[in-house]
This record gives C-alpha cells, structure tokens and sequence, in this order.
C-alpha cells in the first residue's frame, strides 16, 4: 500500500521530486514525528495508530505555500502494519 506524508522544509533545494530520502522516527509523549535525513524537512506529529512503518521513500512533490516550503514523499507500507 502506498501512503503519503507531508513535510515542512526550511529553504527550497535541499531535496527534487524523484529523489529517494531516508526518513527517522522521533517520539514525543504520546505521538511520533519523522524527519528526512540529513534533517531536510520534518513532519508534522502522529499518533501510535497512525505511525510510519517505511524509512525510505521517494518525493512526488516539493512546493511553497504561504506558510513556507514544503515536501511530500510517497512510502511503500506494509497491507498489516506491526501494532
């Protein structure tokens, strides 16, 4: 199953559509947050039932918006998640 993320990204040219990124988990008290590495861009946070189970995506698409930049990344995700 193919799922999409959004990623807000400080300045424009650190990653193009196509590019393959790695992503990161980070965990907060109660919900999880995903970096692209090398710290590119991070998202916004997501609870336990919503987490990413991929660590590696490709860009569909990068744009600004008036509130800034922003990446979206495609993940191959498993049909049945880990719980």
């Amino acid at each position: 199953m193919k799922r999409q993320m959004d990623f807000t990204m400080a300045r424009p040219g650190l990653v193009k559509k196509g590019d393959e990124v790695e992503i990161t988990e980070g965990k907060l008290m109660s919900s999880y947050y995903y970096t692209i590495e090398p710290a590119v861009a991070m998202s916004a946070n997501y609870r336990k039932t919503e987490r990413l189970h991929s660590t590696h995506g490709v860009v569909v698409e990068v744009g600004e918006t008036n509130r800034g930049y922003f990446v979206r990344a495609e993940f191959d995700e498993p049909d049945d998640p880990p719980v």
